[in-house]
């Protein structure tokens, strides 16, 4: 991913009202991202509970999201990234929404999927072995790939009748 400023960061979203761009925190080691090793750019809001940040390139060009995650636990033992594709202790998988950008969104429509809860699906995936034993173990590549094309399949979700 190519790096990005604060100010093209906050000009990428396409699902934030004025309001919310104004409380986006961005990550406090921010200024150290390794931009190189990004497929997406990814963080919790530290000091907003409950929300997160997505930005995605799609057609070339940064796209961000902002990300609810939903409260509340799981009873199950172990959830599956619908990013990464790993598989997790299930309180480590969260419920994320977001508003869908245009007239959708100010309609209250909004599109959601399984994430890991901090948002570290680029970490995870370069990680050599599974997290979990019933993972299944996948070339490091193509699991970078998959989660690269499924972030951005997200975030084109997000736009779908959004006004060109």
């Amino acid at each position: 991913m190519r790096p990005l400023t604060e100010n093209e960061i906050r000009d990428a979203f396409v699902n934030a009202a004025p309001d919310e761009l104004r409380l986006v925190a961005l990550p406090l080691d921010f200024v150290l991202t390794d931009w190189d090793h990004l497929d997406f750019f990814a963080w919790r809001d530290p000091r907003t509970r409950g929300r997160g940040y997505l930005i995605a390139e799609v057609e070339g060009e940064p796209t961000a999201v902002v990300l609810r995650a939903a409260d509340g636990t799981s009873r199950a033992r172990s959830a599956m990234c619908n990013l990464c594709h790993t598989m997790q202790p299930a309180d480590q998988v969260a419920l994320f929404t977001a508003r869908k950008a245009g007239t959708g969104g100010t309609h209250g429509d909004s599109v959601g999927t399984y994430i890991c809860s901090d948002l570290s699906c680029h970490e995870n995936v370069r990680l050599a072995a599974p997290l979990a034993p019933s993972e299944l173990r996948a070339s490091v590549d193509r699991k970078i790939d998959g989660t690269r094309r499924r972030t951005e399949a997200f975030v084109e979700r997000v736009l779908e009748g959004a006004a060109a």
